[in-house]
């Protein structure tokens, strides 16, 4: 048995939460909204995110990030622009003998840092693991068949998050790769929003087809170019989470962009959804396309799109009327 301490009581956190207590892990929930942890208490579910899931009472929601301590593992379950700011009230509390692993899939705006980059700053006295995949929470709160990797630098950390919370329904992968684990991840929310946008305009299945494959195609470029494995974006943080995002009502990437295509003003869009990291993500993948020199049409043409008054219609017609190619071109 593991003591694990969840950072974050959304659908995730709270959907790994009740996957290992089922494992018989001692499990504590953090959060630093009360009034959420309370509603939890007192309905036995977390009704926004997960309604209908039942939550067991014998997993412990504190807002006193001070339970941290005594821990074996560490899970950051929030969204990737507060993670800095977390890592850095969580410091303290954690100590080399802990594994800090990362769940948010967005790179940091401003620095263009990767999360786990982002994390090691701020504690880095310990091994820092990438959770990553495809993974809806409202599946994974209901045991459904999921499979996932644990992205790591340090192998043994990774191998020891693969034994602790792996699951018969639960299957992990390691892989040393985190920078191409992380862009999968991060980048394919861009790719899930312009799915939703064809979505929106009523655009068919050879549409979404062409955007998925090009979409893969800008993320191993810009992955290349990192100096990330090329094989990672055929795996289960590349096109795995590409395919899911891209296709489920689950995820709220595909859902903004659905109404985005059907006329609604991008602020508003995510607004009505909620957390969209394809959104904060888009402008921080244009300023990496830059400094790397790497050619992301559809990651700009979606930027013009949420940031400066684009017509969705005219960055279709932008992306077909590009200059002629061969598709097998050198990803460099």
């Amino acid at each position: 048995m593991a003591k694990i301490t969840i950072l974050g009581s959304g659908g995730f956190g709270m959907s790994l939460a009740i996957m290992l207590y089922k494992l018989k892990h001692e499990v504590k929930v953090w959060s630093a909204f009360e009034d959420e942890l309370e509603n939890i208490r007192r309905d036995g579910e977390h009704r926004a995110k997960l309604p209908g899931v039942k939550i067991p009472e014998e997993i412990e929601l504190t807002s006193d990030i001070s339970c941290i301590s005594g821990s074996d593992i560490v899970l950051l379950g929030i969204p990737s622009p507060y993670v800095r700011d977390v890592a850095k009230k969580a410091a303290p509390y954690i100590t080399d003998k802990m594994i800090v692993v990362n769940t948010s899939k967005g790179l940091e705006e401003g620095s263009l840092k990767l999360i786990s980059d982002v994390i090691s700053e701020e504690i880095p006295y310990c091994p820092v693991v990438i959770l990553s995949g495809p993974s809806h929470a409202e599946e994974v709160a209901l045991g459904v068949p999921t499979t996932v990797v644990a992205a790591s630098a340090n192998m043994e950390a990774a191998s020891y998050v693969q034994e602790i919370m792996s699951s018969g329904v639960f299957r992990i992968y390691i892989n040393e790769d985190v920078v191409g684990c992380q862009l999968g991840g991060a980048l394919k929310n861009i790719i899930a929003l312009c799915a939703g946008i064809c979505d929106g305009l009523n655009y068919g299945d050879n549409t979404k087809a062409a955007l998925m494959t090009r979409g893969l195609s800008e993320i191993a470029r810009l992955g290349a170019a990192m100096g990330a494995n090329a094989t990672t974006f055929a795996g289960l943080t590349g096109i795995g989470d590409l395919i899911v995002t891209c296709t489920s009502m689950h995820s709220r990437n595909r859902r903004a962009g659905i109404l985005i295509g059907q006329g609604v003003n991008p602020q508003e869009a995510v607004k009505i959804v909620g957390t969209v990291e394809g959104y904060n993500c888009c402008e921080i993948a244009v300023g990496l396309a830059k400094k790397y020199n790497v050619s992301m049409p559809i990651t700009e043409q979606l930027d013009k799109v949420l940031f400066h008054g684009g017509n969705v219609k005219e960055a279709l017609s932008s992306l077909m009327s590009r200059p002629k190619k061969a598709e097998t071109e050198p990803v460099l």
